[in-house]
């Protein structure tokens, strides 16, 4: 990675190379764009963010090193004050960062889809269009989410089984949250876990074992109360 340089485009903006800006990007104070970050048309860059980041891993990290891809933020994205988005990662037009989250290397967001202030998204994480993320959701390394799924705030999804004690060989196993699901605050999502098509995870829920399609569950562990009716399914997009 080369040094980074001063810019005259905004405030305190410093730069690194290979760094492509679109038209009309308008950039807050303070930011930090490294090597290889491709902003498109109209994206919105608040105070204080970082693009491009290759973070610094632990000693005891598992964690491969981070793949040297190109960061895209497609039109109109807009990456809220604070926010650091790392090496790799691709925002879908129209998404927003919100203040504060980390998004990590290689990770997808979807267009028009929402994260809230303060998330965490691990590597390699999918997520599709029209997603919303409440406050607070910490979502694990690996995990998928598909599109028009609703999580609030407070989730947390798990996935590591063994608490720290795997093998190094063992890779982390992420959540599945399928279409139009919707989480409720403060969940827990163990590891592997899947939530099915137009699922409902009430409020408080630990999920220890896969959720049916358009099924309601609540508790700790969650289990089954009702299924889903008709009238609160996502209705058909065009």
């Amino acid at each position: 990675m080369m040094g980074l340089e001063p810019s005259p485009l905004a405030p305190g903006l410093v730069t690194g190379v290979r760094v492509q800006l679109g038209t009309g990007v308008r950039l807050g104070a303070h930011v930090v764009i490294y090597d290889d970050v491709n902003i498109a048309d109209g994206c919105t860059i608040q105070d204080g963010v970082i693009l491009g980041k290759v973070p610094r891993l632990g000693p005891q990290s598992t964690s491969p090193d981070a793949a040297r891809k190109p960061t895209v933020l497609d039109a109109d994205a807009t990456i809220s004050s604070h926010a650091t988005v790392c090496v790799g990662a691709h925002i879908g037009q129209r998404a927003v960062i919100g203040d504060q989250s980390l998004i990590r290397e290689g990770v997808r967001v979807g267009a028009l889809s929402v994260i809230g202030l303060a998330c965490g998204v691990g590597r390699e994480v999918s997520i599709g269009t029209r997603v919303r993320l409440q406050t607070n959701v910490q979502v694990g390394t690996g995990s998928l989410i598909e599109d028009d799924v609703f999580v609030g705030p407070l989730v947390v999804f798990a996935n590591d089984i063994t608490m720290g004690r795997h093998p190094s060989e063992m890779g982390p196993s992420g959540v599945v949250l399928r279409r139009g699901c919707r989480i409720g605050a403060s969940v827990v999502l163990m590891p592997g876990v899947e939530v099915g098509e137009e699922a409902v995870v009430g409020a408080g829920a630990v999920v220890t074992r896969d959720v049916a399609p358009r099924t309601v569950v609540i508790g700790s562990p969650a289990r089954a109360i009702r299924a889903v009716r008709p009238d609160e399914l996502l209705k058909a997009r065009r």
